[in-house]
């Protein structure tokens, strides 16, 4: 039986992982709270990874380094000499690195927008032959809410409605339909000024805000892991 790959991303609130073969994503786990090394290891506890992926916004000691490494046959880090082998500056973040990867080889030949709703709005543009153009970072849907809510000292703590009035007609809709309808225009904004890329949501509001748009949109929910199952095939056809 084929030994399968384990694939992990730790962003700013949550941890995502898969177990997968070649490209192919198995069964996806999310995690959330202070103690990711221990459901790290109750994932290899189950089975040993022949090759692990990790990228983390978090910072692992030396010895959770260690002790990752002798969980399974070859770890990966996504880190600077990484990126460089892709053609990457230094100063992406993990996951915006592996979006790219990702996107370069979804749709290769064809220039696109990347769009990552989380914590943070980050928007990456790579050319037709998958250059990275550079991008952008804007607080992302629910960081405004908070934002306005910690800044301010009568605003509630509102999320995303699932109906937005064009107008608001109280607070809680004068909001919503602020944050959302000036996301909505950021969007259109990037996607008007660039209507020869492809765009690309991915991230845990990218349906909500792929039904709000007119344009044609591609989502991929899971485009950070499908890059780190990238990396650990390209790694073991190279080994």
């Amino acid at each position: 039986m084929k030994v399968a790959n384990l694939i992990i991303d730790i962003g700013n609130t949550a941890l995502k992982a898969a177990w997968c073969d070649g490209m192919t994503l198995g069964r996806t786990f999310r995690y959330q709270g202070e103690k990711m090394m221990d459901f790290i290891l109750s994932l290899t506890s189950r089975s040993k990874p022949e090759i692990m992926v990790l990228s983390s916004k978090r910072f692992f000691s030396e010895n959770n380094m260690k002790r990752l490494e002798s969980e399974c046959d070859r770890l990966l880090v996504i880190n600077e000499e990484l990126l460089s082998r892709y053609g990457l500056p230094s100063y992406l973040t993990p996951d915006r690195a592996a979006s790219i990867i990702a996107a370069r080889y979804l749709f290769k030949g064809k220039g696109c927008m990347v769009f990552d709703f989380g914590t943070t709005l980050t928007i990456d543009m790579l050319d037709c032959e998958g250059g990275f153009e550079g991008g952008n970072i804007s607080p992302g849907c629910r960081t405004r809410f908070k934002a306005l809510n910690r800044y301010s000292r009568s605003l509630p703590l509102v999320d995303s409605p699932e109906e937005i009035e064009e107008k608001g007609t109280g607070i809680t809709s004068s909001i919503e339909s602020g944050v959302i309808t000036g996301i909505i225009f950021e969007l259109q904004g990037y996607i008007s000024r660039h209507p020869e890329k492809i765009s690309v949501f991915t991230g845990g509001d990218a349906i909500y805000f792929a039904k709000r748009m007119k344009n044609s949109i591609f989502v991929v929910c899971n485009l950070v892991l499908m890059g780190l199952a990238l990396i650990a095939v390209e790694y073991d056809q190279k080994d």
